[in-house]
């Protein structure tokens, strides 16, 4: 039995688990002492403790709302959600724009075109090393600097008015005419995907390329418009009253001034990621898409880009989960997403730190590592597949 331990002593793999079990056993000791004298002085300190002030009246109204129905007789848990969906809202848009100018910016950094490359250049090392929260302040300062009054508002169409306090437009009335218009938005989304996909396993199959732009704008863009004039859809216009619009929707200068810092920021990084991506494919694959006759600007949209991607995709990635976290700096201007209602103003009233904190950090987690699993998803589907 003694030379059995002993043996078992000395075996390696054995030793290995012993010791990761002896490490998983102090980290949850310590853990657990850990939460129980935190536990204990919160209770001596006489601090509320549990998650029932979700359901307590929040007391406070919020300026940007954009989908939910909150005003401040609503629970602290619904300016939660308000948080959440003003967080997604400022982040998809900085992801889009910030997508769409780093490779333009990318793309530009490599034209054979002097001026171009060096003003592509210059704006990268400009907004690259100038820290994103100055960035977002100088916008903020500089819209609310620039843009006029709210009786002085740039006016669109009589529907569209601009001025320091923001965009307002018009939106639709919810009703089943909104419903319908919103379903044949879906299904046009829907069948374009289809016929994207069929057109993509085509050119696989047969190198013959469809063109489904036409078929984007009719269905995507043509028929909610048809649906909306056939289902006789409502909307709602801004209209000045007092000293502001009341009716439709409206875009606040916080939001566009952290939206704005936000891509602008990123984009450096982006374009960068894709400068090096385009370098990173072989001068053979633009000299045989020449060969072929293609001009330069399909060479590179047909050949060198979905290369270029395959290299780039990865340090994209983390400029997007860069940008979702850095939303979080919007309560330097104000604008209401989950820190600034959250970990902020209800923060403030309730005074429980602890669970507030820990609920905003898990939406953050939640909403990097979701968008992680989508692009890395995606990241597989454009890696080379062999055959």
């Amino acid at each position: 039995m003694f030379i059995k331990l002993k043996s078992l002593l000395y075996n390696n793999e054995v030793r290995a688990i012993a010791f990761q079990v002896l490490a998983v056993v102090f980290i949850a000791y310590f853990v657990y002492q850990a939460f129980d004298n935190m536990m204990l002085n919160i209770e001596q300190s006489g601090i509320r403790s549990g998650f029932g002030f979700l359901n307590d009246e929040a007391g406070f109204a919020v300026n940007d709302n954009f989908f939910l129905t909150y005003s401040p007789t609503s629970t602290n848990l619904q300016a939660f959600y308000v948080g959440i969906v003003n967080t997604l809202i400022v982040a998809i848009t900085g992801i889009f724009f910030a997508s769409v100018i780093g490779l333009v910016i990318g793309i530009a950094r490599l034209s054979s075109n002097y001026l171009i490359r060096k003003m592509a250049t210059v704006y990268i090392e400009i907004f690259r090393n100038i820290p994103i929260l100055l960035q977002i302040l100088f916008w903020y300062s500089t819209a609310l600097s620039v843009l006029p009054s709210t009786r002085n508002s740039m006016n669109f169409l009589d529907s569209v008015f601009l001025n320091s306090r923001g965009l307002f437009l018009p939106k639709f009335i919810i009703g089943t005419e909104f419903y319908l218009v919103l379903a044949s938005f879906i299904i046009g989304i829907v069948a374009y995907v289809f016929i994207k996909k069929r057109s993509t396993k085509k050119h696989d199959d047969t190198g013959i390329a469809t063109n489904t732009i036409p078929h984007f704008l009719g269905l995507v863009v043509l028929l909610p418009i048809v649906a909306y004039f056939v289902f006789g859809a409502q909307l709602e216009y801004p209209a000045l009253k007092g000293f502001n619009f009341q009716g439709g929707t409206d875009l606040s200068i916080e939001f566009f001034s952290l939206a704005f810092a936000l891509s602008v920021y990123t984009a450096t990084y982006i374009a960068e990621a894709i400068r090096s991506g385009i370098d990173s494919v072989d001068k053979g694959q633009k000299e045989a898409a020449a060969a072929l006759g293609l001009r330069q600007g399909q060479a590179m949209r047909l050949v060198v880009l979905p290369q270029a991607l395959r290299v780039a995709i990865p340090p994209i990635i983390n400029q997007y989960l860069n940008l979702t976290k850095n939303s979080s700096l919007a309560t330097a201007v104000g604008y209401s997403e989950l820190v600034t209602i959250f970990s902020g103003t209800v923060l403030n009233v309730v005074g429980q730190a602890i669970e507030i904190i820990a609920l905003t950090m898990l939406v953050y987690l939640t909403i990097s590592l979701f968008i992680s699993l989508v692009l890395n998803i995606f990241n597989k589907k454009m890696e080379i597949k062999g055959k």
